[in-house]
Parts: C-alpha cells; structure tokens; sequence
C-alpha cells in the first residue's frame, strides 16, 4: 500500500462519530458501513460471476452426459490413430489397440480381444514376420493340443512365489 492510502487509514481511528440510535460515540475505523443504492462493479465482482457461469456450463455439461459421449468419441479417435500407427498386417485385423499388448517372443503381440470392454472373446497370438521358427511352431501345436495351463502366481511379501 502507498503511504498515503495507510495514512488515510490511520486517520479513520482519530475520526469520531456520534452513533444515531444510541448516542455513543465511535471510531469512523470501527464502522461498518452500508450502501442503500447499488454498488458499482468492481473486477472482482465481475470475476466472481464468470466463475458462476463456467461452474455451471461444468455441471450442465456433466449432468447431460456430454463429457461420457465426449470421452467415448475420443477413445474411437485413439483406435483409429494408434492403428494407423501399427504395422500394414495389424491394423487390417481391427483389433482395439487397447487389448494389443507386446509380447515379442514367440510372438510379436498378444491380443485379448474385447478385454477392454470387460468382455474377453478370444486370445489371439500375432506376429508380423513370417518365420516360422521352430519356437512359434511348438507354441502352435501347443494350443491346438490343448497342452496348456492357467495358473495364478502371487509374489509374497518377502519376494517368494505362490501360485494357486
């Protein structure tokens, strides 16, 4: 504050008034003081009512569900970039680039198809070269033989194993 607007207010406490209704008397610094008319807006005030505006557009804009379907619009956009992004052979499989998870070896990727809606249809191993090592052919007749398992392993506190 300037100098001059704190003098200002030390000379609020030397101002004495006679109060109206009972006859005391009274600081000038220790009103509270009132205003019949309309105040002038201030940038305050102006602030404060953009914030009520833009808090309410928020509310609206959630209670109508826009910001579901605005999310669900942007999770079409994110398949459909990532895809461009994969390989020529992945993209043409539209698979959701959300159940495509790395794998590398014996396999490129590991798809679990529908996964991302909670809703798994089928395991699908891919890869784009076409090797045919003797490893992703053991992996082949594994699946089609049947010869596999599934088992849940948790790692204990103390860094051992226990599957179930």
């Amino acid at each position: 504050m300037s100098a001059s607007l704190v003098d200002a207010f030390q000379d609020l406490k030397t101002i004495l008034c006679v109060c109206p209704c009972c006859g005391e008397l009274v600081r000038a610094s220790d009103l509270h003081l009132s205003y019949k008319g309309k105040a002038p807006k201030t940038w305050l005030d102006k602030y404060d009512a953009e914030l009520q505006r833009l808090e309410a557009r928020r509310a609206a804009f959630e209670v109508k569900g826009i910001r579901d379907r605005a999310v669900a619009r942007g999770r079409l956009q994110t398949i459909s970039r990532v895809n461009s992004c994969l390989e020529p052979g992945l993209a043409i499989c539209n698979f959701n680039p959300y159940d495509i998870k790395a794998l590398y070896h014996p396999a490129d990727f590991v798809v679990f198809d529908g996964l991302d809606y909670k809703e798994l249809n089928k395991i699908v191993f891919l890869d784009s070269k076409r090797r045919g090592d003797s490893v992703q052919k053991s992996l082949k007749s594994s699946i089609k033989e049947g010869s596999y398992d599934w088992r849940l392993a948790r790692v204990t506190e103390i860094g051992g194993v226990e599957f179930e």
